[in-house]
């Protein structure tokens, strides 16, 4: 068949892509040669409210003084330009599993953004940014059992890797049928509450923000995904890596960025995760991580190189979600004739030691410990899992 006639059917139906090789991507990695990162504007954080298929998800995380940690989320999915989904979800780990986590997915109605696409709106539900660009507003009123009043600060500045952050997917570099952009605020701080059927958890504490674009089908951008978000008292760091399906090369794409209070000291796509033990999991199949290594390499912006390096024994996984379980309809739908689609998230939350940054500038070495989420997602392609 034909590689347009095959682009044509996947786009319809969801199946597998030809093979296009990895010159039909554009990685903002190749941008961030030049232009390693560029700091967020308020216009920066516009909800872009694509016409055509794409998922655009709000994520905060936060990890308070108290040891809790969770996931505040709001997902828009656009199918085909046909049909619209909005998903608010909520999640709570209690400090060193001492009981289950809370789970809370609920779908929303009566969506709207503000004139300015900075604000989402919904039944019981809003999140605004703020005048000055450096704070959102997180509230959910939909599900009783995670009531959602938080308030999500800047310490340091926003970024994006490369000018804008895209990633652009197509054999025509001019007109490109898919992109993927993160937005990050590596560094915040939490305040607020979370109130549950056993009563308010207190939030204040850090947080991190990411907001991600994806303008095209899941399983066509992306055959995994790995995250690190490491929060320590005076140093973050946040590193997102995604590596797409044979049909544009198995590339892989990392973006990330260590920042301190007022500043970010690195960003760019010179960074790494790599699984450096794994074992299987015989229920899905997949190889989950049970020790990585995160680095993270660069210069700041007055040219002194950076070398960040962090080891994790990941120890017992705290989740393992079944993406075609948890996740809007829609995903369903669109991945339901990918050949070879098996989606699973493992998440891990390691309490028996803490991890350890280890951040030398130039010449000056600092060592520090901090709180750690991780997630290894893996969506497609069995062969070479880990």
């Amino acid at each position: 068949m034909f590689a347009w006639a095959k682009k044509t059917l996947a786009d319809a139906v969801g199946t597998e892509e030809p093979i296009y090789g990895p010159s039909a991507i554009q990685s903002v990695a190749e941008e961030a040669k030049t232009t390693p990162y560029t700091e967020l504007t308020r216009d920066d954080m516009k909800w872009i409210v694509m016409n055509s298929t794409s998922v655009e998800t709000m994520s905060f995380y936060l990890m308070s003084d108290s040891g809790h940690l969770a996931l505040a989320q709001v997902i828009y999915s656009n199918v085909a330009g046909i049909r619209t989904t909005v998903q608010f979800n909520t999640k709570v780990f209690y400090p060193d599993g001492s009981k289950p986590h809370l789970w809370s997915s609920t779908p929303l109605s009566e969506h709207e953004f503000s004139e300015d696409k900075t604000a989402f709106y919904a039944k019981d539900c809003a999140v605004e940014l703020s005048e000055d660009g450096k704070s959102y507003s997180i509230k959910s009123m939909n599900d009783q059992k995670a009531i959602v009043n938080l308030k999500v600060t800047q310490s340091a500045p926003g970024f994006v890797v490369g000018k804008k952050g895209f990633s652009y997917f197509g054999t025509d570099p001019a007109n490109p049928w898919g992109s993927i952009r993160h937005a990050f605020w590596p560094r915040c701080v939490a305040e607020g509450t979370i109130l549950t059927q056993d009563g308010p958890i207190d939030f204040k504490g850090k947080a991190f923000l990411s907001f991600a674009i994806q303008g095209m089908k899941p399983h066509h951008a992306a055959a995994r995904w790995n995250f690190v978000d490491f929060q320590g008292p005076t140093h973050s760091a946040i590193l997102m890596e995604y590596t797409t399906p044979p049909s544009y090369g198995s590339t892989s794409v990392p973006v990330g960025g260590v920042a301190k209070d007022g500043e970010i000291i690195l960003g760019g796509a010179s960074c790494s995760i790599t699984h450096t033990k794994t074992l299987l999991d015989e229920e899905t199949g997949w190889a989950e991580p049970a020790e990585s290594k995160y680095v993270w390499t660069g210069t700041t912006k007055d040219g002194k190189p950076v070398e960040v390096v962090m080891e994790v024994v990941l120890e017992k996984r705290q989740d393992r979600v079944d993406i075609m379980d948890e996740v809007p309809g829609f995903v369903k739908k669109i991945v339901a004739g990918a050949v070879g689609t098996k989606p699973y998230i493992f998440q891990y939350i390691p309490v028996q030691k803490a991890a350890t940054l280890k951040l030398k500038v130039d010449d000056q070495e600092v060592t520090e410990e901090g709180q750690l989420f991780v997630e290894a997602t893996f969506i497609s392609g069995m062969e070479g899992s880990s």
